[in-house]
């Protein structure tokens, strides 16, 4: 954060200091975890389900903070608000007007929005010093405290924008307003809190809707393979740039190939320049992530060459399709982190294409998949639909994990051409031993649920089974803490 007085926050926040001087100064980071805190840091006092942050107070003081910003009197320096929420965005909105050379880029969408953040960070870093929300800190504690990293220095701030009702993305853009907004798709994810992929896309649009006009510097940069997503164009005053597999989009993938670890190759096409990319990402559905940060990247300035060499290089974000191939030849894709119907639908393509090619290995395809969270009464037939595509894509063995994700069983016992096996299990425990019976040499394993659903440690327990390392190369992924799931 860029340095302030304790007076000036004070005042920023409208609190009021006790215990402490208003000319001592805040140097390091604002935190809301006791134990990341440094010397010249402040703490924010949250009060959680589990835990509340007052009383780690004394903790952070004795880490070196020079006060905590709390909501009740406790022993120590403190800055007294009503509200640690507002009084967070507060800090972080008059920070960021502080900043004005650094460019602010917002990114949503109902599914890819991580793994998109991740590579505009690691794309935007070859061209300058870049802040990005570790995992998928992207709601209304995760984003101002992002912002809060920023600093005279930063020359570009990527946001992860989330919401979970009609005006939450507005109320994160008055926090720090955007200049360039990235929309990847409106989907089915938390259906059940909006009620329909109209709202979902009303919500989203509120994105562009913030966006300063093309004059300004404004830019939308829309989806040209999501109808949805491309009606936003109505809905901006920014310069409207898009991208996608379509023939007119801006920014636009062409020549799409999968490698037998499922990982694309693509051209790059724009409108003065064409470059071959290759991801170390697996899945088809990369391509589009990849597209998304290739405009933005384009939009700031970077050339074609210098972009597709940031995404050749960039890992898995954690949970996100991580791949690792065991000593014994099972390869184990875990995508746990969350779970939609386009991206379940995405996994299991993915999962079909890799197993094609170890087929003649001896290899099968295991589909490990929990529930759905958030789809409201199209839940049932959702997973349903999904069973019944695993059998379609003659996936060998689906196991369906916990009451939610049943229907997922009886999708595909119901698709009579398929001669896969399907079953219900109804724990991580007995997944598990229904797994570590059943592998063997060249197989291949997709683990994939919502965040609820905790099936990262079917994924993880597997892998390290008969673990060599990560599969690919240059291999390894960088792992990333988030805040958790449960917002679109």
């Amino acid at each position: 954060m860029i340095e302030l007085t304790l007076g000036e926050v004070t005042e920023i926040v409208g609190g009021r200091l006790v215990g402490a001087d208003p000319a001592a100064r805040v140097t390091g980071c604002v935190e809301f975890d006791s134990r990341a805190v440094s010397s010249g840091g402040l703490f924010v006092a949250l009060p959680g389900e589990r835990v509340d942050g007052h009383d780690f107070v004394a903790a952070a003081t004795a880490a070196g903070a020079v006060a905590s910003l709390v909501t009740r009197p406790v022993d120590g320096p403190s800055i007294e608000v009503a509200d640690g929420f507002a009084a967070l965005a507060a800090l972080a909105a008059a920070v960021i007007r502080r900043l004005p050379d650094t460019v602010v880029i917002g990114v949503t969408g109902s599914s890819g929005k991580t793994s998109t953040k991740d590579l505009l960070a690691r794309v935007l870093a070859q061209a300058g010093p870049t802040v990005a929300p570790p995992g998928s800190y992207n709601n209304e504690l995760g984003h101002p405290y992002t912002v809060l990293r920023a600093t005279p220095a930063t020359r570009f701030l990527v946001l992860e924008t989330s919401a979970r009702g009609i005006g939450h993305i507005r109320y994160l853009t008055e926090i720090a307003p955007p200049r360039i907004g990235v929309v990847l798709n409106v989907g089915s994810a938390h259906l059940g809190e909006f009620g329909s992929r109209d709202a979902i896309a009303q919500a989203k649009g509120e994105l562009v809707e913030a966006l300063p006009p093309g004059a300004s510097g404004g830019v939308a940069i829309l989806n040209a393979d999501d109808p949805l997503v491309a009606a936003m164009a109505e809905r901006t005053a920014a310069r409207v740039v898009t991208f996608g597999e379509a023939a007119g989009a801006d920014v636009r993938a062409e020549d799409v190939r999968l490698d037998d670890l499922g990982r694309p190759t693509f051209a790059l096409v724009t409108a003065t320049s064409r470059i071959r990319v290759a991801l170390r990402l697996i899945g088809a559905h990369h391509v589009g992530n990849a597209l998304a940060a290739a405009a933005v990247a384009v939009e700031c300035g970077m050339t074609l060459g210098d972009i597709a060499t940031a995404l050749a290089g960039a890992p898995a974000s954690r949970w996100r399709m991580e791949v690792t191939e065991r000593a014994d030849g099972v390869l184990v894709l875990n995508d746990a982190y969350n779970a939609n119907p386009e991206s379940m639908r995405s996994a299991l393509n993915t999962l079909a294409a890799v197993g094609q090619a170890r087929r003649a290995a001896g290899g099968r395809t295991f589909a490990v998949l929990g529930p759905m969270a958030e789809l409201g009464a199209d839940g049932p037939a959702e997973h349903d639909a999904i069973g019944r595509l695993a059998a379609e894509l003659d996936i060998s063995h689906v196991i369906a994990v916990g009451e939610p994700a049943r229907p997922i069983q009886h999708g595909a016992a119901l698709e009579g051409s398929w001669h896969g096996e399907s079953r219900w299990v109804p724990d991580v425990d007995t997944a598990l031993a229904v797994l570590r019976a059943e592998l063997r040499e060249a197989d291949v394993v997709l683990v994939k649920a919502s965040r609820a659903a905790s099936l990262e440690r079917v994924a993880l327990a597997i892998a390290d089974d008969c673990m060599s390392g990560p599969a690919g190369e240059p291999g390894g992924t960088e792992p990333t803490g988030g805040t958790g799931g449960g917002t679109a």
